[in-house]
């Protein structure tokens, strides 16, 4: 039985190694990016290469989209085409980290098309992207889900939370949690500096407690070593973490005091010139904040 016809839009830091495990799994691929040049690489690896979003989608069977905000996503889907492109009975996958009420806007006007619609944002970063590792969090139709699972285990570990637009609240609570976390350990190991402490034995003395997490081993490392090359950056993160606020505000204005305050510092940061930073460069925010500078001390 033959592969389906695999269409892949947003080739960026995520969307590549993304496309190659595909190919590398032998399925059909057609892939669209706004910049070319940065789908260029899979071309020798066996993909096609559109120059419109429309064209790269019109045999596809499965398309998945791997885009930056969710405003990009309907103008993608909407505005360039795409969506009127599309064959009848089409799955449409978006992986992008988006607002869950505009994966509930997509889903719907998709169907209406005669169209199907997931939203499966991820988790993993790069590293996770890379190894095929990535956490996959679906929302939509129970039978949907099932038929992309083969799919998306190319890619990770997928598993459905629920209808439509759950899959993007699971990918807020994720980064939610995250994006905390990383504060409590950049606010941590700060604190333990300035009082005479070596952070990194402190780091060490922790690990096996329950302060161990994934964020004290990776990105405690990055603050230690300063390494704050982009993996998933600030401005991401600011992204979701407002993502989740307006979400938030829609469930009879549900209250998130400790989100809004970690919004709060992570707005600062890219305010300061840290937009571009990883996100685990709240730490560099924080030591802005301590030393009373004009802007971030980048590498």
């Amino acid at each position: 039985m033959a592969l389906p016809r695999i269409a892949f839009l947003g080739i960026g830091l995520m969307g590549l190694p993304m496309a190659r495990n595909i190919l590398t799994a032998g399925y059909p691929l057609t892939v669209w990016n706004r910049t070319r040049a940065k789908a260029e690489p899979l071309a020798a690896e066996g993909a096609q290469i559109t120059e419109r979003a429309d064209d790269a989608v019109r045999h596809a069977d499965v398309v998945i989209t791997m885009l930056e905000n969710g405003a990009i996503v309907e103008a993608v889907l909407f505005g360039m085409g795409v969506a009127a492109a599309l064959q009848k009975g089409a799955l449409v996958i978006d992986m992008s980290s988006i607002k869950p009420r505009e994966a509930q806007a997509h889903a719907a006007k998709l169907h209406a098309l005669g169209c199907r619609h997931i939203d499966a944002p991820v988790s993993g970063g790069t590293l996770g992207a890379q190894a095929a590792s990535l956490a996959i969090m679906a929302g939509g139709d129970q039978a949907d889900c099932i038929a992309a699972e083969p799919l998306l285990k190319v890619l990770g570990k997928p598993l459905r939370v629920g209808p439509h637009g759950s899959g993007q609240l699971a990918k807020l609570a994720n980064q939610m949690i995250v994006g905390i976390t990383i504060g409590a350990v950049a606010e941590a190991l700060q604190l333990a500096a300035a009082g005479g402490a070596d952070p990194a034995l402190v780091r060490e003395a922790i690990r096996g407690g329950f302060a161990g997490s994934r964020i004290l081993e990776v990105h405690g490392e990055r603050m230690l070593a300063r390494d704050f090359t982009a993996r998933a950056t600030a401005q991401v993160q600011l992204k979701d973490l407002n993502n989740a606020l307006d979400a938030a505000a829609g469930f009879a204005n549900y209250q998130l005091p400790i989100t809004r305050q970690l919004r709060d510092l992570f707005a600062s940061l890219c305010e300061h010139g840290g937009a571009g930073v990883d996100h685990s460069g709240l730490f560099l925010e924080l030591e802005r904040i301590n030393q009373n500078a004009d802007t971030v001390k980048l590498p």
